[in-house]
């Protein structure tokens, strides 16, 4: 996949689904970013309205550059944009960007609470300059409650829901999730409710103000956790790859590594036990329901590895999967990412062409749209890239929002 190919195989002749749908986005770093990036490749015009000092922190501040000076880590989230410069903290820099919120659909922010309205660019005064604007925030822990002007960074996030104190191996220090889950699921969660309300809007006649954080985020996906709490009453503890609601359902060891394998039901057990060759365990009274393999969980993971380490892992899953039980190799990035033959038939990873970078590998997207196909087309821009056409409004298109 390249620039000016979209990432769907038989695309249609439609245009994409939020073609006619203008973003301003005051975001950076991750959440935000990562919201406007979604909406952009759904093709909504996603503008992103940069500090002229020195942009998104991102730009020079976070991960590796590797020829000019904006990182690959802004790179990452920041496709398929443009972008301006508007001191919002100047007369003109805010008379610039009320000019472009008549045009615009949505509005996305991830200021520390209050400081858009201290700004002059908060819900009540974009709304008075256009009724029918969707105004999105997203911050650390939510516009109120007592956690509200608390700084908002994943890290603390993961730590205060809950999430870090199930992570990890029983007995061992804290660890957080690799993958920035609070930041990533804000984004997300942002992206569901702007749709919504534009959604809303196209059938009222109204736009509205939505918000949502990263602590809310990631106390909303902790779905087992709390279920196992209010079932139990007691914590949940961290269980290294097991699942909290079915086993086995875990990484276990073979002759040269770990293959994961999910027999989380009754049939898939005993398909499991005959891919084993292991009768016994299928007599076995601690293993005879899924409660009770649950209270048996690491003895019956040490008496599934005396089998299992008779073989490859890679022969493992070939045998597992033939026998009908999931079953998957553990993988690292540079293996999916260069030679999974399925990450390629499904064009996760897409090449776009940047003026300073060259060649810039990026994911691809999740969301396949059949009928209004998701399109991965423009790098990330340089900051103030599109000033000239923007704040002019030469050869752009100025027009009412829809």
């Amino acid at each position: 996949m390249n620039a000016t190919t979209g990432s769907q195989t038989g695309a249609s002749s439609r245009s994409s689904a939020l073609d006619g749908i203008r973003v301003l986005d005051l975001t950076q770093v991750m959440s935000g970013p990562f919201c406007t990036m979604m909406l952009a490749d759904l093709g909504a015009d996603v503008i992103k309205v940069e500090n002229p000092a020195h942009g998104d922190q991102t730009r020079k501040s976070w991960g590796y550059s590797v020829i000019g000076d904006d990182s690959r880590a802004f790179l990452s989230l920041n496709r398929n944009k443009r972008s301006i410069r508007i001191d919002l903290k100047t007369e003109t820099g805010l008379k610039q960007f009320f000019e472009l919120v008549k045009t615009a659909d949505v509005v996305i922010e991830n200021f520390r609470p209050g400081v858009a309205a201290r700004l002059g660019i908060g819900y009540d005064a974009v709304r008075a300059a256009n009724p029918q604007i969707v105004y999105a925030s997203i911050s650390g822990f939510g516009q109120s409650g007592p956690y509200a002007s608390y700084p908002g960074y994943d890290l603390i996030a993961q730590a205060m829901t809950g999430v870090m104190s199930v992570m990890g191996e029983p007995g061992g220090r804290p660890i957080k999730s690799a993958i920035p889950i609070a930041d990533l699921g804000a984004g997300m969660f942002c992206t569901i409710g702007v749709l919504s309300a534009i959604r809303a809007r196209d059938r009222d006649g109204e736009g509205q103000y939505l918000e949502t954080s990263l602590f809310e985020s990631a106390l909303a996906m902790s779905v087992w956790e709390s279920t196992e709490f209010w079932s139990t009453g007691e914590s949940p503890e961290p269980l290294g790859s097991a699942n909290r609601m079915s086993a086995p359902y875990q990484a276990l060891q073979t002759a040269d590594g770990y293959v994961t394998v999910g027999a989380n039901n009754e049939k898939l057990w005993r398909l499991l036990c005959k891919a084993l060759d292991a009768p016994e365990l299928i007599r076995d009274k601690r293993y005879a329901d899924n409660n009770a393999r649950l209270n048996h969980r690491d003895e019956l993971a040490a008496d599934l590895e005396v089998h299992l380490k008779h073989r490859d892992t890679d022969e493992w899953v070939e045998i597992l999967l033939a026998s009908g039980v999931p079953a998957g190799a553990i993988r690292d990035y540079k293996y999916v990412l260069t030679h999974d033959e399925h990450v390629r038939a499904r064009e996760m990873v897409a090449h776009l062409q940047h003026p300073v970078e060259g060649d810039v590998a990026v994911l691809g997207t999740p969301i396949k749209l059949h009928g209004t196909p998701v399109e991965i087309r423009t790098a990330a821009p340089l900051l103030g890239q599109d000033d000239d056409v923007i704040l002019t409004g030469e050869h752009d298109d100025l027009t009412e929002p829809q």
